[in-house]
């Protein structure tokens, strides 16, 4: 009988250690109770996140919220006062060489030296890691080929903001942490950056990215953490945060006598419906406005009355 327990001890053992096992393996980034202070200040306040394996996980914030700093930690070039932090299975604070090569990061500092060309600059950080991608390649990948030759203090600051996502993703990183990586870009070299985001994510590559525009956290992010004060204080999927957080959708429309009505509703397909009836047909002047995005994040910071 005691044999028989034992052994029902250990396969009951076993099995929640496998799951323990099979659950961390799932997450990339896991984050529990994580504080950092600046003095008096309190940059990270106990800030949770669980981001899985080939995920997009945006970080969104105002200036001083935190994402920065949470980054550094997550990267290991910052200690942290308080909490618990796991990345890629291992402690950042106490990161090996072998697991550095793991993590890509982009900082919104430019860091490519001034007097190399982009091409000499991307093979030099190649050097850096065990299995580079190829210089050429990611070159191409951000869109500079037309600079390869150039010097780096002669490319235009758009340019060497390209250059810095190149040195990021050279390594062939499982991580790739992002912050503020678009600043500079003009829209068509954001466009093009987005398309390397999704390859590099199909390809399996977690992501977490900071980032001031919301129309690029809603393209690229499969979740979301908004941070105010050091605080997560929204987390989920875009679509679920417009869902719960958002405010009623505004339904315009011109009325008979030439006057325009508004009306805001959580239910703008029923008035939509009813207009419908009353006008027996098309409707002069419908426009339908749902919250965005953007709506949520000022209402969630505290910012409705910046717009």
């Amino acid at each position: 009988i005691r044999r028989y327990a034992r052994s029902s001890l250990n396969v009951r053992f076993r099995t929640k250690l496998d799951g323990m096992t099979t659950h961390a393996d799932e997450l990339a980034v896991d984050v529990r109770g994580l504080r950092k202070r600046y003095g008096d200040v309190t940059a990270v306040d106990g800030i949770d996140l669980s981001i899985r394996r080939g995920e997009v996980f945006g970080l969104l914030g105002p200036n001083g919220a935190g994402k920065s700093t949470t980054v550094e930690i997550l990267q290991g070039n910052r200690g942290r006062d308080a909490g618990e932090v796991s990345v890629l299975g291992s402690d950042p604070a106490h990161g090996t060489r072998a697991w550095r090569s793991r993590v890509g990061i982009v900082w919104q500092d430019e860091s490519a030296p001034a007097e190399l060309t982009v091409r000499e600059t991307v093979r030099h950080f190649a050097r850096y890691y065990p299995r580079p991608r190829d210089p050429e390649e990611v070159i191409g990948l951000v869109g500079l080929e037309a600079k390869a030759g150039s010097r780096v203090k002669a490319l235009s600051g758009g340019q060497r903001r390209r250059l810095d996502v190149a040195l990021g993703v050279i390594g062939g990183p499982e991580l790739l942490l992002l912050d503020e990586p678009t600043t500079g870009f003009d829209p068509a070299a954001r466009r093009q950056f987005w398309d390397l985001i999704r390859l590099l994510a199909q390809e399996g590559t977690t992501i977490v990215l900071t980032t001031h525009y919301l129309e690029e956290a809603e393209a690229l992010a499969d979740r979301l953490a908004v941070i105010a004060k050091g605080q997560v204080v929204a987390e989920g999927e875009p679509s679920a945060l417009r869902e719960r957080y958002g405010t009623d959708a505004t339904v315009t429309w011109t009325e008979p006598d030439g006057g325009t009505r508004v009306e805001r509703t959580r239910t703008p397909t029923r008035t939509v419906t009813e207009l419908v009836r009353r006008f027996d047909g098309e409707i002069p002047g419908l426009l339908v406005t749902r919250p965005t995005l953007e709506d949520v994040y000022l209402r969630l910071t505290g910012q409705e009355d910046a717009r």
